[in-house]
């Protein structure tokens, strides 16, 4: 395997960087404490063509592998300090823009993916319901076929991106004796009548990044609304899932990085007992466990993103990478914090606000004890 970047690979992640701290630094910290979502900041990242990674040039997008997703993400993580944003982000492709992309039909592609693209419209997925959590497929939404389309009712929690979303991917029951396979996938306008999204939740950290409630009543689609095939609603997410926990965690290890750089040179500059903190072995240690985690991390990135491009299945590695980056996420900003001390307490400093970002990776996209299960099936346990 050989992860050097050509020329114009590097000039690419090169750009990204430059993008991210000179479009993306406004004002964070206000808005993480007052839980506003950065309309403009979404929109410049579909003109600098973010928000498209994935969706074919036809329709506006980049047509990006995923070795090529993976290193744009980890250069808007290392440069991007709004981690709501980059959250979002991530809601929107996986969930919205790449399901659009391979099930789509032509007119539903055509009719979507060029503004999911561009920015003007915002993506989400509708899969947790109050009553399943991580058991994802006990749903009680129903799709029930009415009048040339079908009545949708039901709830959905947790949904990232609802209250601002434009479109809305909602997995319902279609067959009730079908089991896992009678769940079906619709692509929801905003604006149609039985959908009411409540106002954003408050939360513990990804403040800058509204997620909300959706209740159908009565919620009636076009046939065409239909995602894929009658009975295609776990294929669609677990297509979501797949890309979703390789691809979520990408942005981490830029994060990491930054803390890294960040952290280093504070304990080269901060001095006490008359010499910097970085001579004391405890900081120091810290240190080499958190270039441990980062080097790891963008290994375990890679080599799955390589994996996945040659067209090779590994069964229970997306959650593996997943598990190992949000694990070590947390634990990189835990030692950024404590090396700063009562500084890095300080919300002007950003270090509280990245523990908070950080800790939501050990529930979305699966818990980490639910990862671990996933790991332990494919090992044959």
């Amino acid at each position: 395997m050989d992860f050097s970047w050509s020329p114009e690979q590097q000039a690419r992640i090169d750009d990204v960087v430059r993008f991210g701290s000179e479009q993306l630094a406004d004002d964070v910290e206000r808005r993480d404490a007052e839980g506003i979502f950065w309309h403009e900041g979404w929109r410049r990242c579909g003109r600098f063509g973010l928000l498209g990674l994935p969706s074919p040039a036809e329709y506006g997008g980049a047509g990006a592998d995923r070795l090529t997703v993976m290193a744009t993400l980890e250069a808007l993580g290392y440069a991007c300090r709004d981690n709501g944003l980059l959250f979002g982000i991530n809601a929107h492709l996986w969930g919205c823009v790449l399901p659009v992309r391979e099930f789509g039909s032509d007119r539903q592609r055509a009719r979507w993916l060029p503004g999911l693209s561009d920015g003007s419209l915002i993506g989400a997925l509708a899969m947790t319901e109050p009553g399943s959590g991580s058991d994802a497929y006990r749903l009680s939404t129903t799709a029930v076929a009415k009048e040339g389309g079908y009545l949708l009712n039901g709830v959905k929690t947790l949904v990232t991106n609802a209250p601002i979303a434009d479109l809305i991917v909602v997995i319902a029951q279609t067959d009730p004796a079908g089991g896992i396979g009678g769940l079906s996938a619709f692509l929801v306008d905003r604006h149609t009548a039985g959908l009411q999204v409540s106002e954003p939740v408050a939360k513990m950290g990804l403040r800058t990044v509204p997620m909300g409630e959706l209740t159908l009543t009565d919620c009636w689609v076009p046939a065409d609304a239909l995602l894929g095939h009658l009975g295609a609603g776990m294929a669609v997410f677990n297509l979501a899932m797949d890309w979703e926990r390789a691809c979520i965690m990408a942005s981490a290890v830029g994060v990491m990085r930054h803390l890294l750089e960040r952290s280093t040179a504070y304990a080269r500059e901060h001095e006490r007992f008359g010499q910097p903190i970085g001579g004391f072995q405890a900081v120091a240690h810290r240190l080499v466990d958190m270039k441990l985690r980062l080097e790891t991390s963008r290994l375990l990135l890679y080599q799955l993103g390589w994996q996945r491009d040659g067209g090779r299945q590994s069964p229970g590695e997306p959650a593996l990478v997943k598990l190992h980056l949000s694990e070590s996420l947390v634990q990189s900003s835990l030692d950024a914090l404590q090396i700063h001390g009562g500084n890095g307490y300080l919300a002007a400093s950003g270090l509280e606000r990245q523990v908070r970002d950080a800790l939501a990776g050990r529930f979305y996209s699966g818990t980490s004890d639910v990862l671990r299960n996933i790991v332990a099936r494919s090992l044959g346990l």
